[in-house]
């Protein structure tokens, strides 16, 4: 900084700023798109968790997954959705949801009811009991694993199918081929093996309608149909169960076959090619519930929230520009004898009692007249006696201190306190000419 920027700072009391424009409008732009994102992925229920975390749903890539599945149906021209808000539940589209082993079936009964007159709805049940790659692989191996792999381990039947309402109630049985025994498989035209031995199955029931079963009759995948002439055959939606996932998983579409399968099993519950498709993933974990902050990024109150945004920022700015470097204040308490008699006839004039300055000034006037004109005693006779002598044409002391005790207003005071202030100033005068002559 120059001499001159100096002195200019000093003169306009501001102290000069550490940081300059530039660097304080990109720590504000930063802070705010970071905020921005916060709320952002605040509002979408996104908490940076990965979501391909070796589970049986639609983002995992694991053999047990079904990100395969998606990829299929986008490929084939299907408008595909994952969703992990509730409100997904509510789609009149084709729903595809992946309950896991330890489902509360009241929650999946209260899903599969309310979509009864909704939308169709395609359920695919777990089978495999999958683990993470151990972490004492050999290097060699453990880095042919990529993230969200698993290893299968025992298939598991689960509880909770027997415990859903009419007519989704069945139950759910996992059989072990023995080695000389193929796994095969068959429906819609269609026909292969199964990539393992492990058959997950139901038995028979005149409330399903078999879709896919295998070489010894039981069932696959089925569409559940409900006792005939009840109002869920006549007017419900449909509803068709995987009961066997390796048909659909991963694993499963590494089959051409079974990949074919498992976009006819789509086509049946979506009631044709084309059907928009909701991947559900809140029985899965992802679910977000709607808070105050979720619903001011939606509409309708997405464009209030905009608009408050915008003038956040538009007062921002203006404030930016309008305030330049802080100004530097000084002690709350100044220095010196003159701030120090400001300070004090401040408090006396806020105090109302200019009055009983009176009696002290005059006698203050009296001693500095007695010391000009050389008196020995500075009582009001004396100066008075002295300036008849010296000063005849001057009002005597005497009468100009009554003025002064006697005065009750302000203006009063004031008036009469310069009066002998002009005395004093005038007699110091005369002595300080006679002492030059």
């Amino acid at each position: 900084m120059s001499g001159s920027e100096a002195i200019a700072t000093a003169q306009s009391g501001r102290a000069a700023s550490p940081f300059g424009k530039a660097t304080l409008l990109f720590v504000i732009v930063i802070g705010f798109a970071a905020f921005l994102a916060l709320l952002y992925f605040l509002s979408g229920g996104d908490d940076g968790q990965s979501d391909n975390n070796g589970a049986a749903h639609a983002a995992a890539t694991g053999l047990n997954g079904y990100a395969g599945l998606v990829r299929l149906l986008e490929s084939e021209g299907y408008d595909v959705e994952t969703s992990r808000s509730p409100s997904g539940l509510e789609t009149s589209d084709l729903l595809v949801l992946t309950p896991p082993s330890f489902m509360n079936p009241e929650d999946l009964s209260e899903i599969l009811q309310d979509r009864e007159y909704v939308g169709p709805t395609l359920v695919i049940l777990p089978k495999w009991w999958a683990t993470l790659p151990p972490r004492n692989l050999p290097d060699d191996v453990s880095d042919k694993f990529k993230r969200g792999w698993v290893q299968l381990n025992d298939g598991t039947p689960v509880g909770w199918s027997e415990q859903l309402p009419e007519p989704f109630k069945f139950e759910h049985q996992i059989e072990q081929l023995e080695d000389d025994e193929k796994p095969g498989w068959q429906g819609y035209g269609l026909s292969g093996e199964l990539p393992t031995r492990t058959i997950a199955y139901v038995e028979e029931s005149e409330l399903f309608a078999p879709l896919v079963t295998d070489t010894a009759g039981h069932v696959l995948a089925m569409n559940v149909l409900g006792s005939e002439g009840s109002e869920y055959y006549d007017n419900a939606q449909w509803t068709v169960f995987v009961v066997e996932p390796d048909l659909m998983n991963n694993f499963g579409l590494a089959d051409e076959t079974r990949a074919a399968a498992a976009l006819a099993l789509v086509q049946e519950a979506g009631y044709g090619p084309g059907t928009h498709v909701t991947f559900d993933l809140t029985l899965n974990g992802f679910g977000g519930t709607m808070n105050l902050l979720t619903l001011a990024f939606r509409p309708p109150f997405l464009a209030a929230t905009l608009c408050l945004l915008l003038a956040m920022f538009i007062v921002g700015w203006r404030a930016f520009l309008r305030f330049g470097p802080a100004a530097a204040s000084g002690p709350d308490i100044a220095f010196g004898k003159k701030r120090l008699v400001g300070n004090g006839a401040g408090l006396i004039v806020r105090a109302g009692r200019l009055r009983l300055l009176a009696e002290p000034y005059a006698a203050l006037s009296a001693a500095r007249i007695a010391r000009a004109m050389g008196l020995a005693r500075h009582d009001p006779e004396t100066i008075d006696t002295a300036m008849q002598s010296r000063l005849p044409q001057e009002e005597p002391f005497t009468h100009r201190a009554a003025k002064l005790r006697n005065a009750t207003s302000a203006s009063e005071i004031v008036r009469a306190a310069k009066s002998l202030s002009e005395l004093v100033t005038t007699i110091e005068d005369a002595k300080h000419k006679n002492s030059g002559n």
